[in-house]
């Protein structure tokens, strides 16, 4: 009975899981999009030094997500400027 329940509770945990990083990835895309729409030349004055921070911001929080849903977990605050 009590392996009965885990088994519910594991399903009910894996249901939630993908709900939530379905919707938050997409979330996530989004954003990006939304920042590579700042690459129009002739709305904004940008060079390829603030191209490079941007990506190096975002490749390191991508590097902290991992590191975080891995077994070697951690957890890690970025800041961004600039």
């Amino acid at each position: 009975m009590l392996e009965q329940v885990n088994q519910i509770g594991t399903r009910d945990k894996r249901k939630k899981f993908v709900e939530l990083a379905e919707r938050r990835t997409v979330n996530a895309i989004k954003a990006i999009r939304v920042i590579a729409k700042l690459g129009n030349k002739a709305a904004y004055d940008f060079d390829d030094s603030d191209v490079k921070k941007i990506a190096a911001a975002l490749s390191k929080e991508v590097e902290a997500l991992k590191a975080r849903m891995s077994s070697s977990g951690g957890k890690e605050t970025i800041d961004f400027k600039l």
